[in-house]
């Protein structure tokens, strides 16, 4: 199944085949390993590549995928609860990637708005409350950049790619040699 882009604005051909092992979505997204296992566990941004199977699997994490891990940890550090959080990425889900880039995340601190045009905008910001902005195709970009620097992997690879400071996978091989 291939997703088509509405537009285009240089935005990255999104192989869902293609995917990105945990330390690799944890440095692009700019999170910790522990927030991507607990959100991945419970189901707030779970991998779309492949997911865990069982002890000494790896998942694999979809650019999409990246970029809602991003979106996530920005309106974490803009003091968004985790609750309100959950709630927004699942809408969001529901969009797909068309909307997803063009769209733009406002919140009060307490809400999260899906803002699509400029109209929608002026009517959330005239309650005289402050509010901040994530415009999700500047995130998009962000991650795509990140991305070209970290290692890839096929889902189906036989033998899973080397990855440079892979530490954990270098263990395994020198124990199996």
């Amino acid at each position: 199944m291939s997703q088509g882009v509405l537009f285009d604005d240089d935005l990255p051909d999104l192989s869902e085949d293609l995917g990105y092992r945990g330390p690799a979505a944890c440095k692009a997204a700019g999170i910790t390993y522990r927030q991507l296992d607990y959100w991945a566990r419970t189901g707030l941004v779970e991998p779309s590549v492949r997911g865990a199977a069982g002890s000494g699997s790896q998942r694999l994490y979809g650019f999409r995928d990246i970029l809602v891990l991003k979106v996530v940890k920005r309106l974490l550090d803009t003091g968004v609860s985790l609750q309100q959080i959950r709630t927004a990425i699942q809408t969001l889900r529901e969009r797909g990637v068309e909307d997803l880039a063009q769209i733009t995340l406002m919140s009060d601190g307490a809400s999260i708005y899906e803002c699509t045009s400029a109209d929608e905008i002026i009517d959330l910001v005239q309650g005289g409350q402050g509010v901040f902005g994530i415009a999700v195709g500047r995130v998009w970009r962000e991650v795509e950049g990140s991305l070209a620097e970290l290692p890839s992997e096929r889902f189906g690879d036989e033998a899973p790619a080397e990855h440079p400071g892979d530490e954990l996978s270098a263990r395994r091989r020198a124990k199996l040699a």
